[in-house]
């Protein structure tokens, strides 16, 4: 039986993420761990995230778990989260923070004047707000994803699904051969990359219906 463990750093969606994965996958034997020899022990390993990158970050550095995620990005089929798939970044502008370094590249805001201005911006009423429609940020909902080259994660997906997100920023890899998914916000931005070992995406498979279980299950099956 495969076993999987689910990263408990204290930030991320654990329980939903088990029970998409239990769903997907139910001769799995499926584990939300927070022990170093959990997660070594296991033969592949989900690391998700959310809320304020930098105290994802501080929380994995407390909790002692740092080093289980990096030994396991190098030795075993990983999946990476939302924030979890930033993390694995050398830094992020939120915070701004430094993070896992796995990947080389950034994490940016979504910024420009396609996008509403943040809260507060306009508490001067000397200052109008700008005309016209903004995309809000976050960004939430569904949104369509581009498979910029296939993969086996993406087996038995069409391209151009749906999958569901709640984010604020997302990865640009310094490496363009790392994208395997592409969607639209204001612009092309990154929303899945892929190494030897390692699957990560932005958007929320867990919230993700049929599709987002499909991709669970294609992790479980992985062979790299």
């Amino acid at each position: 039986m495969t076993s999987i463990a689910i990263v408990d750093y204290g930030m991320g969606n654990f329980h939903s993420v088990a029970r998409a994965l239990a769903a997907a996958a139910p001769d799995a034997d499926i584990r939300i761990c927070n022990t170093v020899a959990d997660i070594d022990a296991a033969d592949r390993v989900v690391f998700p995230g959310q809320g304020a990158m930098a105290d994802c970050m501080r929380t994995l550095n407390e909790s002692g778990l740092r080093e289980a995620v990096l030994h396991a990005a190098r030795s075993k089929p990983l999946l990476g989260v939302c924030v979890g798939e930033q993390m694995l970044f050398d830094t992020s502008e939120e915070g701004p923070t430094i993070c896992l370094g796995i990947f080389p590249g950034v994490v940016h805001r979504f910024s420009g004047p396609q996008y509403a201005a943040p809260i507060g911006a306009y508490e001067d009423p000397a200052v109008a707000p700008p005309d016209g429609e903004r995309l809000k940020v976050p960004h939430m909902g569904w949104n369509k994803v581009r498979q910029t080259r296939s993969h086996p994660i993406w087996a038995g997906i069409p391209d151009g699904t749906h999958f569901y997100f709640v984010h604020s920023y997302y990865a640009v890899p310094a490496d363009p051969g790392l994208t395997v998914g592409e969607s639209d916000y204001g612009g092309s931005f990154t929303c899945a990359v892929a190494t030897a070992n390692i699957f990560a995406v932005q958007f929320h498979p867990e919230k993700s219906a049929d599709h987002g279980l499909r991709l669970y299950r294609n992790f479980v099956d992985w062979r790299p």
